[in-house]
């Protein structure tokens, strides 16, 4: 899985010039078909039909998935939504909640909330770090009352710092920025590095 730009034109315009590369080799990735269709999960109600395109490594043969940053490896809720539940619960509301709030079924945010949970503490150092190098006087945000409000706190102060670098940045949600990051392992097993 590679994150990419939400353009697809312009993904397609960087495979036709041969600048995408491969994560594992560094070799020239080549368009390799499509993904199968699914349905993800707007705010609002919308409804997106995600067809991911996939490509092929020119130097270890190894396909890759292409998938836009406004999306996360298997959710079927867009990133901004499941950012927005997690800035609900970093204010200490609890699963049900959030569910009631975003209209989504309490297991799948109990799900977002366990899975971030695990990964907060990475997220939180994770995106300090990116804030002090993007910032010309960083303010790393003040402890929060649980790991996982720090992370959210980390995640929004490395963003307002990226926007104020490339004032472009600011067409992009925070949740989406998270995404891109680190590679859409936002919600991944603390097991995986950042």
């Amino acid at each position: 899985m590679l994150i990419v730009d939400s353009d697809v034109l312009l993904v397609e315009r960087q495979l036709r010039d041969r600048l995408l590369t491969c994560p594992s080799c560094g070799a020239v990735l080549a368009p390799w078909g499509h993904s199968q269709p699914r349905e993800i999960r707007g705010d609002l109600g919308a409804r997106f039909l995600l067809r991911p395109r996939r490509t092929r490594c020119s130097g270890c043969g190894v396909t890759h998935v292409l998938l836009a940053e406004v999306f996360w490896p298997r959710r079927a809720d867009a990133a901004v939504v499941i950012g927005a539940g997690l800035e609900i619960a970093a204010l200490v509301m609890g699963h049900r909640q959030v569910a009631a709030y975003l209209g989504r079924a309490e297991g799948t945010v109990r799900g977002w909330l366990r899975a971030f949970a695990g990964r907060a503490e990475a997220v939180r150092r994770h995106f300090t770090v990116a804030l002090v190098a993007l910032a010309d006087d960083p303010v790393v945000p003040d402890a929060a009352p649980s790991t996982l409000a720090d992370a959210v706190s980390a995640v929004a102060a490395a963003h307002r710092a990226a926007s104020a670098r490339w004032p472009g940045m600011l067409t992009v949600s925070r949740w989406e920025f998270a995404g891109r990051a680190i590679d859409g392992r936002v919600l991944t097993s603390p097991s995986a590095a950042i």
